[in-house]
Protein backbone atom coordinates (compact mmCIF):
# COMPACT_ATOMS: atom_id res chain seq x y z
CA UNK A 1 0.00 0.00 0.00
CA UNK A 2 1.31 3.71 -0.47
CA UNK A 3 2.10 6.02 2.02
CA UNK A 4 -0.54 8.57 2.62
CA UNK A 5 0.17 9.72 6.30
CA UNK A 6 3.83 11.23 7.58
CA UNK A 7 4.65 12.36 11.18
CA UNK A 8 7.72 14.61 10.71
CA UNK A 9 9.37 15.42 14.04
CA UNK A 10 11.08 18.88 13.92
CA UNK A 11 14.14 19.59 15.28
CA UNK A 12 17.38 22.14 14.63
CA UNK A 13 19.39 19.93 12.06
CA UNK A 14 18.23 16.31 12.20
CA UNK A 15 14.77 15.65 11.55
CA UNK A 16 12.90 12.34 11.82
CA UNK A 17 9.99 11.00 9.79
CA UNK A 18 7.69 8.11 9.88
CA UNK A 19 5.35 7.25 6.57
CA UNK A 20 2.23 5.34 7.54
CA UNK A 21 -0.60 3.68 5.19
CA UNK A 22 -4.24 4.41 5.02
CA UNK A 23 -4.53 1.19 7.71
CA UNK A 24 -1.98 3.09 9.75
CA UNK A 25 0.87 0.89 9.50
CA UNK A 26 4.72 1.92 9.42
CA UNK A 27 5.77 1.83 5.88
CA UNK A 28 8.79 3.77 6.22
CA UNK A 29 11.29 5.60 8.77
CA UNK A 30 13.76 8.08 7.66
CA UNK A 31 16.48 10.28 9.42
CA UNK A 32 16.85 13.40 7.32
CA UNK A 33 19.50 16.37 7.66
CA UNK A 34 17.80 20.14 7.60
CA UNK A 35 18.90 20.30 3.93
CA UNK A 36 17.74 17.01 2.93
CA UNK A 37 13.96 17.53 4.04
CA UNK A 38 12.25 19.27 0.90
CA UNK A 39 14.14 16.93 -1.45
CA UNK A 40 12.86 13.94 0.04
CA UNK A 41 8.97 15.52 0.51
CA UNK A 42 9.14 16.83 -2.95
CA UNK A 43 9.32 12.73 -4.28
CA UNK A 44 6.43 11.40 -2.41
CA UNK A 45 3.49 11.65 -3.69
CA UNK A 46 0.48 13.89 -2.36
CA UNK A 47 0.35 13.06 1.61
CA UNK A 48 -1.07 14.24 5.17
CA UNK A 49 1.83 15.50 7.08
CA UNK A 50 1.21 15.86 10.58
CA UNK A 51 3.79 18.64 12.64
CA UNK A 52 3.94 19.48 16.02
CA UNK A 53 3.26 23.55 16.55
CA UNK A 54 6.86 24.28 17.45
CA UNK A 55 9.69 26.24 16.53
CA UNK A 56 9.80 26.94 12.79
CA UNK A 57 6.84 24.64 12.12
CA UNK A 58 4.70 27.09 10.50
CA UNK A 59 7.75 27.69 8.01
CA UNK A 60 7.94 24.00 7.40
CA UNK A 61 3.55 23.54 6.50
CA UNK A 62 3.72 26.79 4.19
CA UNK A 63 6.82 24.70 2.25
CA UNK A 64 4.79 21.40 2.55
CA UNK A 65 2.01 22.87 1.28
CA UNK A 66 3.75 24.10 -1.45
CA UNK A 67 4.96 20.58 -2.64
CA UNK A 68 1.29 19.14 -3.06
CA UNK A 69 0.93 17.74 0.86
CA UNK A 70 -1.70 18.81 3.44
CA UNK A 71 -0.02 19.89 6.33
CA UNK A 72 -2.00 19.86 9.96
CA UNK A 73 0.14 21.55 12.81
CA UNK A 74 -1.15 20.03 15.94
CA UNK A 75 -0.98 21.31 19.23
CA UNK A 76 1.83 19.19 21.19
CA UNK A 77 -0.60 18.64 24.80
CA UNK A 78 -2.72 16.79 22.50
CA UNK A 79 0.07 14.34 20.57
CA UNK A 80 1.59 13.35 23.69
CA UNK A 81 -0.86 10.38 24.56
CA UNK A 82 -0.37 8.94 21.45
CA UNK A 83 3.45 8.38 21.44
CA UNK A 84 3.80 4.97 22.45
CA UNK A 85 7.10 3.33 24.24
CA UNK A 86 9.98 4.76 25.48
CA UNK A 87 10.80 8.93 24.55
CA UNK A 88 12.99 8.99 21.48
CA UNK A 89 12.16 10.61 17.92
CA UNK A 90 11.21 7.60 15.61
CA UNK A 91 8.04 6.96 18.47
CA UNK A 92 7.31 10.70 18.67
CA UNK A 93 7.08 10.70 14.88
CA UNK A 94 4.61 7.81 14.74
CA UNK A 95 2.79 9.59 17.76
CA UNK A 96 2.28 12.75 15.18
CA UNK A 97 1.41 10.21 12.39
CA UNK A 98 -1.70 8.52 14.30
CA UNK A 99 -2.37 12.69 15.87
CA UNK A 100 -2.99 13.56 12.48
CA UNK A 101 -5.65 11.57 11.46
CA UNK A 102 -7.65 12.13 14.22
CA UNK A 103 -10.58 14.32 13.77
CA UNK A 104 -11.43 15.46 17.19
CA UNK A 105 -8.03 16.66 17.24
CA UNK A 106 -8.57 20.54 16.06
CA UNK A 107 -4.99 22.21 13.84
CA UNK A 108 -3.28 25.10 14.79
CA UNK A 109 -3.66 27.44 11.45
CA UNK A 110 -0.54 27.81 9.58
CA UNK A 111 0.34 31.24 9.64
CA UNK A 112 1.23 33.03 6.48
CA UNK A 113 4.27 35.32 6.13
CA UNK A 114 2.24 38.42 6.68
CA UNK A 115 0.99 37.32 10.40
CA UNK A 116 4.41 36.08 11.37
CA UNK A 117 6.09 39.40 10.51
CA UNK A 118 3.28 41.26 12.60
CA UNK A 119 3.82 38.46 15.63
CA UNK A 120 7.28 39.05 15.41
CA UNK A 121 7.03 42.82 15.22
CA UNK A 122 4.51 42.30 18.74
CA UNK A 123 6.97 39.97 20.87
CA UNK A 124 9.98 42.41 19.34
CA UNK A 125 7.84 45.28 21.07
CA UNK A 126 7.14 43.28 24.09
CA UNK A 127 10.47 42.18 24.83
CA UNK A 128 11.52 45.68 25.30
CA UNK A 129 8.86 46.85 27.26
CA UNK A 130 9.53 43.46 29.65
CA UNK A 131 13.58 44.44 29.74
CA UNK A 132 12.50 48.20 30.51
CA UNK A 133 10.25 47.29 33.56
CA UNK A 134 13.12 44.84 34.82
CA UNK A 135 15.52 47.46 34.85
CA UNK A 136 13.55 50.08 36.34
CA UNK A 137 12.65 47.79 39.13
CA UNK A 138 16.54 46.92 39.10
CA UNK A 139 17.39 50.41 39.49
CA UNK A 140 14.90 51.21 42.48
CA UNK A 141 16.16 48.04 44.53
CA UNK A 142 19.42 48.70 44.16
CA UNK A 143 18.93 52.52 45.38
CA UNK A 144 16.97 51.18 47.74
CA UNK A 145 19.51 49.96 49.43
CA UNK A 146 21.39 53.38 49.96
CA UNK A 147 17.74 54.48 51.75
CA UNK A 148 16.75 55.98 48.73
CA UNK A 149 13.02 55.28 47.95
CA UNK A 150 11.72 55.92 44.45
CA UNK A 151 7.60 54.94 44.36
CA UNK A 152 6.40 52.74 41.49
CA UNK A 153 6.25 53.57 37.87
CA UNK A 154 8.60 54.41 34.92
CA UNK A 155 7.89 57.92 35.26
CA UNK A 156 8.68 57.81 38.70
CA UNK A 157 11.95 57.12 38.02
CA UNK A 158 12.64 58.81 35.14
CA UNK A 159 12.07 62.05 37.34
CA UNK A 160 14.11 61.14 40.40
CA UNK A 161 17.08 59.20 39.19
CA UNK A 162 18.88 62.73 37.76
CA UNK A 163 18.09 64.35 40.91
CA UNK A 164 19.43 61.46 43.18
CA UNK A 165 22.95 61.75 41.24
CA UNK A 166 22.75 65.36 41.88
CA UNK A 167 22.09 65.34 45.52
CA UNK A 168 25.70 65.46 46.72
CA UNK A 169 24.20 64.72 50.97
CA UNK A 170 23.44 61.12 50.00
CA UNK A 171 25.05 58.09 50.44
CA UNK A 172 25.90 57.14 47.33
CA UNK A 173 29.80 56.53 46.12
CA UNK A 174 31.22 58.13 42.92
CA UNK A 175 31.26 54.62 41.35
CA UNK A 176 28.21 54.01 42.46
CA UNK A 177 26.52 57.56 40.47
CA UNK A 178 28.64 55.84 37.74
CA UNK A 179 27.07 52.74 37.31
CA UNK A 180 23.59 53.77 38.23
CA UNK A 181 23.98 56.77 35.60
CA UNK A 182 25.09 53.92 32.85
CA UNK A 183 21.56 52.21 34.14
CA UNK A 184 19.61 55.23 33.69
CA UNK A 185 20.85 55.81 30.28
CA UNK A 186 20.25 52.32 29.02
CA UNK A 187 16.61 52.92 30.30
CA UNK A 188 16.78 55.72 27.78
CA UNK A 189 17.49 53.42 25.29
CA UNK A 190 14.80 50.78 25.77
CA UNK A 191 12.56 54.49 25.55
CA UNK A 192 13.29 54.89 22.12
CA UNK A 193 13.10 51.03 21.11
CA UNK A 194 9.73 50.76 22.87
CA UNK A 195 8.37 54.33 21.16
CA UNK A 196 10.18 52.90 17.57
CA UNK A 197 8.27 49.70 17.69
CA UNK A 198 5.01 51.67 18.84
CA UNK A 199 5.44 53.61 15.42
CA UNK A 200 5.81 50.53 13.43
CA UNK A 201 2.64 48.45 14.50
CA UNK A 202 0.80 51.91 14.39
CA UNK A 203 2.32 52.77 10.82
CA UNK A 204 0.84 48.86 9.89
CA UNK A 205 -2.16 49.22 11.48
CA UNK A 206 -2.73 52.24 9.03
CA UNK A 207 -1.59 50.94 6.09
CA UNK A 208 -3.53 47.35 6.45
CA UNK A 209 -7.47 47.35 5.69
CA UNK A 210 -8.90 45.14 8.91
CA UNK A 211 -6.89 46.65 11.48
CA UNK A 212 -8.53 50.06 10.56
CA UNK A 213 -12.12 48.73 10.65
CA UNK A 214 -10.92 47.04 14.04
CA UNK A 215 -10.12 50.05 15.41
CA UNK A 216 -13.83 51.20 15.74
CA UNK A 217 -14.14 48.82 18.47
CA UNK A 218 -13.99 49.54 21.74
CA UNK A 219 -10.94 48.92 23.88
CA UNK A 220 -8.78 47.83 20.32
CA UNK A 221 -6.23 50.53 19.73
CA UNK A 222 -3.57 49.96 16.66
CA UNK A 223 -1.47 47.29 19.06
CA UNK A 224 -4.61 45.37 20.01
CA UNK A 225 -6.00 45.16 16.55
CA UNK A 226 -2.35 44.06 14.85
CA UNK A 227 -1.66 41.53 17.52
CA UNK A 228 -5.77 40.10 16.86
CA UNK A 229 -5.01 40.56 12.92
CA UNK A 230 -1.39 38.40 13.45
CA UNK A 231 -3.21 35.76 15.10
CA UNK A 232 -7.08 35.33 13.24
CA UNK A 233 -5.61 36.19 10.26
CA UNK A 234 -8.54 35.83 7.97
CA UNK A 235 -10.67 34.57 10.03
CA UNK A 236 -11.49 31.23 8.07
CA UNK A 237 -9.54 28.60 10.35
CA UNK A 238 -12.43 29.36 12.79
CA UNK A 239 -15.97 28.08 11.99
CA UNK A 240 -17.82 30.43 14.97
CA UNK A 241 -16.74 33.81 17.10
CA UNK A 242 -16.77 31.09 19.92
CA UNK A 243 -13.72 29.11 18.45
CA UNK A 244 -11.76 32.25 17.88
CA UNK A 245 -12.10 33.01 21.61
CA UNK A 246 -11.39 29.88 23.03
CA UNK A 247 -7.89 29.90 20.94
CA UNK A 248 -7.32 33.31 23.02
CA UNK A 249 -8.65 31.61 25.95
CA UNK A 250 -11.20 33.69 27.42
CA UNK A 251 -14.03 30.93 27.32
CA UNK A 252 -14.99 29.48 30.86
CA UNK A 253 -13.69 25.75 31.80
CA UNK A 254 -15.95 23.49 32.04
CA UNK A 255 -16.46 20.50 34.37
CA UNK A 256 -19.79 18.82 33.71
CA UNK A 257 -21.05 15.53 34.39
CA UNK A 258 -24.58 13.67 33.89
CA UNK A 259 -27.08 16.94 34.10
CA UNK A 260 -24.24 19.11 36.59
CA UNK A 261 -22.79 21.35 34.14
CA UNK A 262 -20.22 23.71 36.12
CA UNK A 263 -18.63 26.73 35.03
CA UNK A 264 -15.17 28.08 35.93
CA UNK A 265 -13.11 30.60 35.31
CA UNK A 266 -11.39 31.10 31.85
CA UNK A 267 -9.45 28.36 30.33
CA UNK A 268 -6.07 30.77 30.00
CA UNK A 269 -5.19 28.90 27.14
CA UNK A 270 -3.89 29.88 23.36
CA UNK A 271 -2.57 33.21 22.82
CA UNK A 272 -1.85 34.85 26.33
CA UNK A 273 -0.55 38.21 24.71
CA UNK A 274 -3.14 39.22 22.88
CA UNK A 275 -5.61 37.71 25.65
CA UNK A 276 -3.73 40.03 28.00
CA UNK A 277 -4.16 42.83 25.59
CA UNK A 278 -7.73 42.88 24.99
CA UNK A 279 -8.31 42.47 28.74
CA UNK A 280 -6.20 45.74 29.11
CA UNK A 281 -8.21 47.65 26.58
CA UNK A 282 -11.99 45.94 28.49
CA UNK A 283 -10.80 47.49 31.53
CA UNK A 284 -10.43 50.65 30.23
CA UNK A 285 -13.75 50.24 28.40
CA UNK A 286 -15.14 48.89 31.79
CA UNK A 287 -14.30 52.16 33.89
CA UNK A 288 -15.49 54.55 31.46
CA UNK A 289 -18.99 52.78 30.42
CA UNK A 290 -19.87 53.97 33.98
CA UNK A 291 -22.85 56.79 33.28
CA UNK A 292 -23.48 56.22 29.68
CA UNK A 293 -26.63 54.88 28.59
CA UNK A 294 -25.76 53.11 25.09
CA UNK A 295 -26.57 49.15 24.89
CA UNK A 296 -22.63 48.19 25.77
CA UNK A 297 -22.37 50.62 28.35
CA UNK A 298 -25.83 49.42 30.22
CA UNK A 299 -24.52 45.48 29.80
CA UNK A 300 -21.14 46.49 31.13
CA UNK A 301 -22.57 48.15 34.04
CA UNK A 302 -25.44 45.26 34.58
CA UNK A 303 -22.34 42.77 34.48
CA UNK A 304 -19.96 44.71 36.53
CA UNK A 305 -22.60 45.58 39.12
CA UNK A 306 -23.73 41.78 39.39
CA UNK A 307 -20.11 39.97 39.37
CA UNK A 308 -17.71 42.66 39.94
CA UNK A 309 -15.54 45.21 37.45
CA UNK A 310 -12.82 41.94 36.71
CA UNK A 311 -15.10 39.82 35.41
CA UNK A 312 -16.71 42.18 33.55
CA UNK A 313 -13.26 43.62 31.98
CA UNK A 314 -12.93 39.52 30.94
CA UNK A 315 -16.49 39.20 29.95
CA UNK A 316 -16.30 42.04 27.56
CA UNK A 317 -12.95 40.84 26.00
CA UNK A 318 -14.67 37.75 25.15
CA UNK A 319 -17.40 39.37 23.26
CA UNK A 320 -15.12 41.98 21.87
CA UNK A 321 -12.68 38.94 20.42
CA UNK A 322 -15.90 37.29 18.91
CA UNK A 323 -16.69 40.85 17.03
CA UNK A 324 -13.95 41.15 15.96
CA UNK A 325 -13.65 37.61 14.24
CA UNK A 326 -17.01 38.63 12.74
CA UNK A 327 -15.88 41.64 11.72
CA UNK A 328 -12.67 40.40 9.80
CA UNK A 329 -14.48 37.33 8.32
CA UNK A 330 -17.71 38.94 6.78
CA UNK A 331 -15.60 42.15 6.45
CA UNK A 332 -17.95 44.41 7.88
CA UNK A 333 -18.04 47.65 9.78
CA UNK A 334 -18.27 48.22 13.37
CA UNK A 335 -21.90 48.74 13.85
CA UNK A 336 -22.95 49.11 17.86
CA UNK A 337 -26.67 50.04 17.16
CA UNK A 338 -27.04 46.53 15.45
CA UNK A 339 -25.04 44.31 18.77
CA UNK A 340 -26.83 42.52 20.74
CA UNK A 341 -26.12 42.59 24.63
CA UNK A 342 -28.42 40.71 26.27
CA UNK A 343 -26.72 37.85 27.79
Amino acid sequence: MEITTIGLDLAKNVFHVVCCNQAGKVLKKKKLTRNKVLPYFAQLPPCLVGLEACGSAHYWGRELEKLGHTAKLLPPQKVKPYVHGQKNDYNDAAGIAEAVTRETIRPVSIKTIEQQDLQSLQRMRSACVKERTALSNQLRGLLGEYGIVINQGLSQVRARVPEILEDAENDLSPQMRRWILRGYRQLLKLDNEVVFYTRELEVISRQHEACQRLQALPGFGPIVAVAFVSHVGDGLAFKRGREASASIGLVPRQHSSGDKAKLFGITKKGNAVLRSLLIHGARSVVRHAEGKNDSLSLWINRIRAERGKNKAAVALANKLSRMGWAMIVNKTEYQPESVSFSN
